[in-house]
């Protein structure tokens, strides 16, 4: 469809006497049919980011063969009536820029090339564009030696009558005698041309002043517009569900407040469906009485006056007053405007000892705390949880005849229950199973358990399980992570407020960071 749009319009063009804009107009649907037959060949499907390549170098594809045109036209002018043969003036048109459109066309793909080599997950996502539109400035390159010359001997006019005939030069233009007025004193006066390139260097270097000045802010993506965010809410280990839940709803209460808010979905214990963050930061897999998500639905875009990022940046800091009142660690998680990542802020500790690498990642995290505009600091580091395990005395219970198994049996169904069959209700299409099992406040302390009473295989005595097991308090394993086979521990965060550009955050941290090593 585009290249057929495309096609039309240039007829139109030489139809209409404009034949220099036909002529170079040319170039843009066949370089677009090479550039999408080297995409299908690769393997790339016509999608936004590939359709953005195309866009992105559309300007700069018409570049080659506008210079090969207007050189054909300046030689076709030159050697009018001179009897030449047409085909003789266009080798010559096309070499005598050959050299500098070259180069020129290799300086642009240098320039955009390099980006297909990013890593992480943003390489995969960014990758069609300096591929397609280093593909596209290429084919750009043989189309304006190749098929531009051909094309403008077919259109341009070409008068050869008469050797040896009078050349005739057309008046300059306005724009022609601006362009020599400020060019013949580059080229003849020294003096000029040495200022000339002395304020170029002044101007690159006040526009590099730019980012550390802060007069620009430095971002990859700018932030999206959705209608939703979410609040992911972790309490400290051990909590329990009904903590988590008291937290979560101080926080629901406040978020209906916001103006903007239309409902807010809470998950506790368990994890909110599958979204788009959750490619990368596993949310989906979050499961423990310490952990809730809440899903905070906004009104649509036309019925607001505030960006959904406007709206996460004000309700952070009440709901980290709430999450401190209560204990928890919570992150104001946006939908991003390109790949997910594990946060804009992202520091790996690697070390071969993980005492000593959770201590550094302590460090680390309260650098992160410390510094401005660094919001949502957590860690994938677990603090201690106990748990006890019932030490078994094996010769006793051997004594009393009572097995190993009967003893894990019995703290099973104390703690976890266990199904003993199925009851039939007139609402329900299944069969409901039959749990049995302590109740909660029993089973939340250990001296419930230990009152738990086995039959003694004579059937004479209840045999209390104190006399069987002996409890020992222990610190539960925690998690460990590794990247490319070296153990590392993350700390993450996210930056809002003054500092929306994570560039900033980073240079202030780099000092500290290389102090702490």
């Amino acid at each position: 469809m585009l290249l057929a749009t495309i096609s039309v319009v240039l007829l139109i063009l030489v139809s209409l006497g404009w034949r220099e804009s036909g002529v170079v107009g040319v170039a843009i649907p066949v370089t677009l049919a090479l550039t999408l037959a080297f995409f299908y060949q690769i393997g790339y499907s016509l999608n936004r980011i590939t359709l953005f390549a195309l866009i992105f170098s559309i300007g700069i594809l018409v570049d080659d063969a506008i210079v090969v045109v207007e050189n054909m036209v300046r030689h076709f002018g030159l050697s009018k009536n001179s009897g030449r043969d047409p085909a003789d003036v266009s080798i010559e048109a096309v070499d005598e820029v050959g050299n500098p459109t070259i180069l020129a066309t290799a300086t642009v793909i240098a320039a955009i090339l390099p980006m297909a080599f990013v890593r992480g997950l943003m390489g995969p996502y960014m990758r069609p564009i300096p591929v397609g539109a280093s593909a596209a400035m290429f084919f750009s390159l043989l189309v304006a030696f190749m098929v531009t010359p051909r094309a403008a001997l077919r259109f341009l006019k070409f008068e050869k009558s008469g050797e040896g005939g009078t050349q005739h030069e057309h008046p300059d233009s306005f724009t022609t005698r601006i362009y020599r007025r400020m060019m013949h004193p580059l080229i003849d006066n020294p003096k000029v041309r040495k200022w000339f390139l002395i304020g170029l260097v002044v101007l690159l270097l006040a526009t590099l002043l730019m980012v550390p000045l802060r007069l620009v802010r430095v971002k990859m993506l700018p932030f999206d517009n959705k209608s939703e965010f979410q609040v992911i809410i972790d309490m400290p280990e051990g909590s329990s569900l009904e903590r988590t839940s008291q937290t979560a709803q101080a926080m629901v209460s406040f978020l209906k407040t916001v103006p903007e808010v239309t409902d807010v979905e809470t998950y506790i214990g368990i994890a909110s469906p599958y979204n788009f963050n959750g490619l990368v930061r596993h949310y989906f897999l979050r499961n423990g009485a310490n952990m809730a998500d809440l899903q905070v639905n906004l009104v649509g875009k036309s019925m607001r006056n505030r960006q959904s990022h406007q709206i996460a940046v004000q309700v952070r800091p009440e709901l980290q007053k709430i999450a401190q009142k209560f204990g928890a660690n919570i992150k104001v998680a946006e939908v991003p405007p390109g790949p997910p990542v594990l946060e804009t802020l992202v520091a790996e500790v690697y070390g071969p000892d993980y005492e000593k690498t959770m201590q550094l990642s302590r460090q680390v995290e309260k650098l992160f705390r410390e510094t401005e505009g660094v919001v949502d600091v957590d860690t994938y580091m677990e603090d201690d949880q106990r748990k006890v395990q019932f030490v078994i005395d094996s010769e006793k219970a051997a004594m009393l005849g009572i097995s190993v198994e009967q003893i894990a049996q019995l703290v099973r169904i104390g703690v976890s229950g266990s199904q003993v069959g199925l009851m039939r209700l007139p609402r329900e299409k299944e069969d409901v199973p039959i749990l049995i099992r302590l109740a909660r406040s029993d089973r939340s302390g250990i001296d419930s358990i230990m009152a738990l009473k086995l039959m003694s295989p004579t059937g004479k005595r209840m045999v209390p399980l104190l006399e069987l097991v002996k409890p020992a308090e222990k610190i539960e394993d925690k998690n460990r992570f590794h990247k490319n086979l070296k153990q590392v521990a993350y700390v993450v965060a996210d930056v809002a407020g003054s500092e929306e550009s994570p560039v900033y955050p980073i240079l202030g941290l780099i000092g500290k960071v290389d102090e702490m090593v």
